[in-house]
């Protein structure tokens, strides 16, 4: 049976398919709502998207995604350098950041190590995050990690690599269900958690 549409929205779709939600069928919904809405809504987005592309950068501080390097967080002189709070994925930091719960700084460590996924130590900015923590006066680092069986293996190699330094170690307290993840909580939830964080 031939293809109800051409190669060019069978791109579409298999392109959306891709995305963290979309399936096949929610991917051939949402090219068919582009298509629909192609004036007021495609044009826009795909001049969005090439503008991102063309200008998003990660920080090399911290690893936000933002349009300037250092980030936007980062450059803030009202956050306190004492506190680092680390995080899985950049999702995680702006998860903390709608929630209002963070007044320090961030350390996206770009995954957590798993075994099964052949995720080691030296594929995550751990050094980067150990050289942080080391040089910048700080006297707390947050491990607002996902409550996960690989982010309380990674929060365990954390506090190791941290040990030897004059700092407090904390973690997000149990408001945070076991198997949750950070960008999929509430604010209430997130802001709770961040204030209960206890020492690991």
């Amino acid at each position: 049976m031939a293809d109800p549409a051409g190669p060019e929205i069978q791109r579409l779709i298999q392109l959306l398919a891709r995305l963290p939600g979309l399936g096949p069928r929610s991917a051939r919904r949402a090219a068919l709502h582009l298509i629909k809405k192609r004036e007021h809504l495609m044009g826009p987005l795909a001049e969005a998207m090439a503008l991102a592309a063309e200008r998003v950068v990660t920080c090399s501080h911290c690893g936000n995604a933002d349009t300037s390097d250092p980030c936007t967080i980062c450059r803030d002189q009202r956050r306190d350098p004492s506190t680092i709070v680390v995080v899985e994925d950049v999702s995680d930091l702006w998860a903390l950041e709608r929630a209002g719960a963070v007044s320090g700084r961030y350390h996206v460590l770009g995954g957590v190590l798993s075994a099964l996924d052949g995720v080691r130590p030296e594929d995550l900015a751990i050094p980067r995050l150990v050289e942080r923590a080391a040089s910048e006066g700080v006297r707390e680092v947050v491990l607002a990690l996902n409550a996960t069986v690989d982010g309380q293996t990674t929060a365990h190699y954390l506090t190791d690599a941290l040990s030897h330094l004059n700092l407090k170690v904390t973690r997000l307290a149990h408001g945070v269900p076991v198997g949750g993840e950070l960008d999929y909580l509430d604010e209430g939830t997130l802001a709770a958690a961040m204030r209960q964080r206890t020492t690991f």
